[in-house]
């Protein structure tokens, strides 16, 4: 007690012999209930030595002395300190969980008819009088059929008659060879002892003989359980130990309903936090990787410029490197490639009648359906001698065609853009939107017309090339290389003035794009797992502070630390589990709702699934060891003792 040692037994030397009933009485404060719980193995002795028959457990660990006390002791507490979530039945049943026998309802339930309790084997611990508390206390005692049963005032909350009933039974429990040993106050349950053990002030003042000593050698309980350590067995489960334990997590978890879905709210906020944002990551990267795909496989598209990946600026004579002309050079390449597209574009207002509508409108070649994956809906594309001859004639995508044209056919009709007017030939198939721009919002016309005519430039944008395989794109790119450089006369030390990228190339930047924004997105949902994963062990901490005492029964009754542990480990795990379950179902459903409702791509993997499962499961033993490492640590006396 802080600095000063108190002494709570002295030099006590006792010896107690099989099928012996002893009475240890005192007063208050002699040490009597120290004396009961060294003998029932709750506690240690700070010096000396404990021989249970031959064997000194003075140095076995938590883990064997709970094994010893599992097989070979019952325990009968005043207060009966039997978990008011159980029925008679599961409380005599608990001492047999932890031996791992089998056949246990039907044991227990042979303990309870011998204790006169067969019609209240369902009853839960309130549903019962003070006294039958009392016998599902001794039945379970029982259970194992111990070689000793320890009573702490096995009568001290019952009344006369019912303690009077209590004694007998203990008695003919003695009589049939089990050694029992009582601790109280009262002179007349002493009285039912063979012998009485007074102490004070923690030494043995008076050992008296109220009967003969008993042969023990007539006695004919069986007593063959071996005294051993078991260093496996308290390290390890068995499945059915396991399953036992995670019974018992649910029978827990099921008596706080409310408190455990609040607490895996934040697991189940998490997880499908990371299954919706990835989903809707990887649904834009997929319909924007599906967009570029479909230009083609097999394209090079040629900017102008030199190579930006570094810290170079580019200049404005290298933006307009790119001219029509070099276009028709590379078209005679072709060994390599199959069509040429050029690209130049500008947003204009388009008029017709007394609608209006602001779009894209682009110069392209004649081979702008072969390069860009276009098909003509009605009417037909402009020709090349449209082109040369600068006609002022153009081909719309469906969009354009909705806004403008709702109830008329487009083929003939003329549109203004910037004051001149363009006469429709063709409308474009409809291909749909690439997620951030509309692919059928677009105007198109020949190119020679949209530069000089509309846009007053003599270069372009782009150049887009077709191969006619993929497997010559580094042949294919070399010799473009080769062409360009000598077009534009470039000496053999200087840096390009163009840039080649693949569409794959393109395709794999966009991907990586992507994919670190999902990840973004997927780590900031990720702290909200976290932030549920420490409401998990906020609330086991909370539940092990709730549940001492009956952390105290467990171990009194034979309970190891690894028994312990496991309980509130998988109550921890099944709480973060659910939640996640019930995550991704929450993630699945919000990904839907924003493709069905808000129109925006997402596509829910395999992948982020099982991580968010197994993470929420990490989540769970993680923030969950911590409380049940607390829980299995908890000495059995001061757990007992806990209000």
């Amino acid at each position: 007690m802080g600095d000063l040692e108190l002494k709570a037994l002295d030099n006590v030397t006792l010896e107690i012999k099989k099928g012996e009933f002893v009475a240890i009485m005192g007063p208050s404060g002699s040490g009597k209930s120290t004396l009961m719980n060294i003998i029932g193995f709750l506690d240690t002795t700070t010096h000396g030595k404990y021989y249970l028959e031959d064997t000194d457990i003075t140095k076995f660990s938590d883990n064997d002395l709970a094994s010893i006390r599992n097989s070979r002791i019952g325990f009968i507490f005043q207060s009966f300190n039997l978990l008011n979530n159980l029925t008679a039945s599961g409380n005599v049943e608990l001492p047999l969980v932890y031996s791992g026998k089998k056949n246990r309802k039907k044991l227990a339930d042979d303990c309870l008819d011998s204790v006169g309790l067969d019609d209240r084997k369902h009853h839960r611990p309130k549903e019962l009088s003070g006294g039958q508390q009392q016998r599902v206390a001794i039945a379970r005692a029982l259970a194992n059929d111990p070689s000793i049963i320890m009573a702490d005032e096995p009568t001290g909350a019952l009344d006369s008659k019912t303690g009077v009933e209590i004694m007998a039974l203990l008695r003919e429990l003695n009589n049939k060879g089990i050694t029992v040993i009582i601790v109280t106050h009262d002179s007349n349950v002493a009285s039912y002892a063979d012998r009485i053990i007074h102490i004070r002030d923690g030494k043995i003042a008076e050992d008296i003989r109220n009967s003969e000593e008993k042969n023990n050698d007539k006695v004919e309980k069986n007593n063959k359980k071996k005294i051993k350590k078991s260093f496996f067995k308290n390290l390890f489960l068995s499945p059915q130990e396991l399953l036992e334990s995670f019974i018992m997590a649910i029978y827990s978890i099921a008596t706080n309903k409310m408190r455990t879905f609040l607490t895996m709210l934040g697991v189940i906020i998490g997880v499908a936090s990371v299954i919706g944002m990835i989903a809707m990551g990887m649904g834009a990267q997929k319909q924007v990787t599906e967009n570029i795909s479909s230009r083609g496989a097999n394209l090079l598209s040629i900017m102008p410029g030199g190579d930006t990946r570094g810290a170079v600026r580019t200049s404005n004579a290298d933006r307009r490197s790119l001219k029509y002309e070099d276009a028709l050079e590379l078209k005679k390449l072709t060994k390599y490639i199959s069509a040429v597209d050029v690209i130049v574009s500008r947003n204009y207002q388009i008029i017709f009648g007394n609608r209006n509508y602001n779009s894209r409108v682009q110069g392209a070649t004649s081979d702008f359906l072969k390069v860009n994956n276009f098909e003509i809906e009605t009417g037909s594309f402009f020709t090349e001698d449209d082109n040369r001859a600068k006609r002022r004639v153009a081909v719309i995508g469906n969009t354009i065609k909705n806004e403008l044209f709702p109830e008329t056919d487009p083929i003939g009709q003329y549109v203004k853009i910037s004051k001149q007017s363009f006469q429709i030939v063709g409308v474009l198939k409809e291909k749909g939107s690439s997620g951030w721009r509309d692919e059928d919002e677009i105007i198109v016309a020949p190119i020679l017309t949209m530069q000089k005519r509309l846009m007053g430039i003599d270069f372009v944008n782009d150049i887009n090339v077709s191969l006619h395989s993929l497997d010559i794109s580094d042949e294919a790119e070399k010799a473009i290389t080769a062409k360009l450089r000598e077009l534009h006369e470039i000496r053999p030390k200087d840096e390009n003035d163009f840039r080649i990228r693949s569409m794959a190339d393109i395709i794999e930047q966009v991907n990586q794009s992507m994919q670190s924004f999902t990840m973004l997105l997927a780590g900031i949902a990720v702290v909200s797992l976290v932030v549920g994963g420490i409401g998990i062990m906020n609330i086991m901490l909370v539940s092990v502070t709730e549940r001492t005492r009956e952390i105290g029964i467990r171990k009194a009754i034979g309970a190891r630390k690894i028994d312990i542990l496991s309980q509130f480990l998988i109550e921890a795990l099944l709480v973060s589990v659910t939640g996640g379950i019930i995550g991704i179902m929450v993630g699945y459903g919000i990904s839907e709702i924003v493709r069905m409702k808000a129109g925006l791509p997402t596509e829910v993997s395999y992948n982020s699934v099982m991580m968010s499962f197994f993470f929420s499961m990490f989540v769970g033993l993680f923030f969950g060891f911590y409380p049940a490492r607390k829980a299995s640590k908890l000495n059995p006396i001061d757990a007992l003792r806990y209000e």
